[in-house]
């Protein structure tokens, strides 16, 4: 007994130690972060320091221009150029890479490039580091959201050099990028702007500074249209042979550069670093889930790569250069650019409405302010800049979606006039008067697209028409209703998809459905596409009436089926990439489709192909994103299908269910409370579907009922019902 007392008494002493330590801190979701997945290959991601939706991105790049390089940055590049402050993630077209730094111990005055300790490199959220071994010197970069901050650790002290190089920038299918400069060389820095003409045309103000005095400089010879210069500058640096840089930019002129300074006052390159991982560690935690260390890698990964952009371009005063060119001040708290909305609007623009709803009011009022610069609202802008690139007007469902969803911190009537002027006034790739006098694009009256701008205009019809119908429009309802439903004429009742038609209403013939075109590639009627690809786009928005036009459940079931098993052909050129049967994940036109099973006879198909996909074409490798990442799009995709849900239709307010890739995870956004998504049982049929015990419809699950908070609950079943 007095054993058995002593017994008792040690293991309830154990029991209170235990509970009086600590509890083990989870890991920082920051760790779970590969920025160097997408870098390898066709992902066309970059490794460079950024913060959440910065406006600087300070990192490697091993080319200047190329599709490859459209970062600036190859994953198995043997050299480096130098460290660029600008680029856009996973887009398609090289632009930005601004203002060229590379350090080297012994001075040289060609052929500046390294080669580098690929062992060494490394790099994480709002960091980047690698040693240049033909240069002696280890480099690391971070950043404020406007300001690029380099440390370069020498291999000894006394003189050593830096390039700075005004003229260098990632270039597409121009070879002199830079119109015009006015650059000033001060005894600690240099101050300027820069006028570039590439993708669009953009003006770049400068201020940059060194820790240490300009002990001499050499302005290299110009090469033939080179229209900025470069210099090689001079340091003497003590014992410890360690220089920073910082370099704060703007689109507006030398002192709004000057005044972005103010977010980096001070030199403590750690300080900096360790603030943008905070800043990170906040953003990735309003997701959690339970998963393996793998699929954390991929999924926060991939949250990462979301929230790189759209980007702020506006100073810290609130100015910034807009589309027409001329200096304005930001409505809202920040105005953003790279928007590539032909891809964003699809998952990556609603994901920011569940995730980042802060952002949300900001996104619109800057599409509705380069409305008012240039008369309609923005496709595709980077630095402020509009591109005029892909097709549609996919700015309008991003605001339709946004009102559906309760946001008020723009006006509505201005959007919808802003949405009417823009589904009316012919500008780039919108000839409304043509659409408007035969009801379609014909093939023979346009040069390219004549299909995919059919199709693609339903769409925005469709998000003027809801915006209408929330603001008692009934004219505009009537109006822009009717002209989405144009896509019906394009249904060819023989091959049930769509196909070109001429202006005498005549059939494309001879038909190859699995022909892929694009006006960068082969013109034809599609856009990186086939008519396979394309014939589902009209579920955007009418997923009923796309049905109806196939012939109904049977029908359509029958075609998903086809579609995932017909064998086509391959050009990664044109996006045909992460292939099963005519489905292209490398692209974005078709990143809907396997949620459409839902819609047929058979949805258990539909989180089968989901999985397979998430698991085939998503990595933890360097080749990890198979297709341009397209500014978070890529990702977006995942992140729904990891959370069991998507926005099919992107201007409707709702989402569709699938079944969630985990067994648990949590939304924990600030200021609202936390959703909670839990799959109970097993198989690929969803028997039930309830938030806080509440049955929703899984073909249209409300906004509003994932905010809210809760529990969202999916029951599997492995049979049918």
């Amino acid at each position: 007994m007095i054993l058995a007392r002593r017994w008792l008494l040690a293991l309830t002493a154990l029991v209170l130690t235990v509970a009086a330590l600590p509890a083990t801190a989870a890991p920082p979701l920051t760790r779970f972060v590969d920025p160097f997945i997408g870098t390898d290959g066709t992902g066309h991601t970059s490794p460079a320091a950024s913060r959440p939706f910065a406006m600087v991105a300070p990192g490697p790049d091993n080319a200047d221009s190329g599709w490859d390089y459209t970062s600036g940055y190859q994953y198995r590049a043997p050299t480096i150029l130098g460290f660029s402050q600008t680029r856009a993630s996973g887009t398609g077209i090289p632009e930005l890479g601004d203002i060229l730094l590379m350090p080297m111990q012994a001075l040289r005055t060609t052929e500046f490039s390294s080669h580098y300790d690929k062992a060494s490199e490394a790099a994480r959220p709002g960091f980047y580091s690698v040693k240049l071994t033909d240069n002696d010197v280890r480099v690391e970069l971070t950043s404020t959201l406007r300001v690029a901050l380099h440390r370069y650790r020498f291999g000894k002290g006394g003189r050593v050099w830096v390039l700075a190089d005004f003229q260098h920038g990632l270039r597409f299918l121009t070879k002199e990028r830079v119109t015009a400069s006015d650059v000033t060389l001060g005894t600690d820095g240099i101050e300027g702007s820069i006028a570039s003409r590439n993708w669009t045309d953009r003006t770049v103000a400068f201020s940059l500074r060194f820790d240490h005095p300009i002990a001499a400089s050499r302005r290299l010879p110009a090469a033939a249209g080179d229209k900025a210069p470069r210099y090689l500058l001079a340091f003497d640096l003590g014992p410890d042979a360690t220089l920073h840089a910082k370099v704060a930019l703007s689109t507006t002129d030398i002192d709004g550069a000057r005044r972005n300074m103010a977010e980096l006052p001070g030199w403590d390159f750690d300080a900096v670093a360790n603030a943008a991982s905070a800043e990170w560690e906040a953003l990735l935690d309003r997701v959690r889930i339970d998963a393996d260390d793998r699929s954390k890698r991929i999924f926060y990964t991939a949250l990462y790569h979301a929230f790189l952009h759209p980007s702020i371009i506006s100073d810290v005063d609130g100015r910034y250069r807009g589309g027409d060119g001329k200096v304005a001040w930001a409505r809202g708290k920040a105005y953003y650019s790279t928007l590539s909305l032909w891809d964003t609007f699809r998952a990556a623009q609603p994901l920011y409405t569940l995730l980042v709803p802060e952002r949300i009011d900001d996104i619109v009022l800057t599409l509705l302010d380069h409305h008012k610069a240039v008369g309609t609202l923005p496709l595709w802008p980077i630095w402020g800049g509009e591109t005029n690139t892909m097709i549609g007007n996919p700015a309008l469902p991003v605001i339709a979606d946004a009102w559906a969803k309760g946001f008020r911190g723009f006006d509505g009537r201005e959007a919808l006039a802003a949405m009417v002027t823009t589904s009316t006034k012919d500008h780039a790739h919108s000839d409304w008067s043509l659409f408007d006098c035969f009801g379609y694009y014909p093939f023979d009256r346009v040069e390219n697209e004549a299909v995919s701008r059919t199709l693609e205009a339903g769409i925005g019809d469709t998000a003027t028409a809801r915006m209408a119908a929330m603001l008692g429009d009934t004219a505009s309802v009537a109006r822009f209703g009717t002209r989405a439903k144009a896509y019906r004429t394009l249904i060819d009742p023989e091959t049930g998809l769509a196909r070109g038609r001429d202006s005498k209403r005549q059939w494309r013939t001879p038909f190859d459905p699995g022909l892929v075109t694009s006006p960068l590639g082969h013109p034809g009627d599609y856009t990186e596409a086939n008519a396979w690809q394309y014939s589902w786009t009209p579920s955007l928005h009418d997923t009923t009436g796309l049905i109806a036009a196939m012939g109904g459940k049977p029908a359509f079931t029958a075609m998903l089926d086809r579609f995932f098993t017909v064998t086509g052909k391959v050009d990664k050129f044109q996006g045909q990439e992460a292939l099963i049967g005519q489905y292209s994940h490398g692209n974005e036109p078709g990143h809907h489709i396997p949620w459409l099973y839902a819609f047929s006879t058979a949805p258990e198909k539909g989180p089968a192909l989901i999985r397979r996909i998430a698991v085939d074409f998503y990595r933890d490798t360097p080749d990890g994103i198979t297709g341009n990442e397209d500014a978070g799009q890529m990702s977006a995709w995942l992140i729904f299908a990891t959370l069991g849900f998507y926005p099919l239709d992107p201007a409707s307010g709702h989402y569709v269910a699938g079944l969630p890739l985990v067994p648990r995870a949590e939304i924990r956004v600030p200021g609202r409370e936390p959703l909670i998504i839990v799959a109970h049982g097993a198989g690929d049929r969803l028997r039930s579907l309830t938030v806080n015990r509440a049955h929703l419809d899984p073909l249209a699950i409300p906004h509003e009922a994932l905010t809210a908070g809760g529990t969202l609950a999916f029951e599997r079943s492995d049979h049918a019902e």
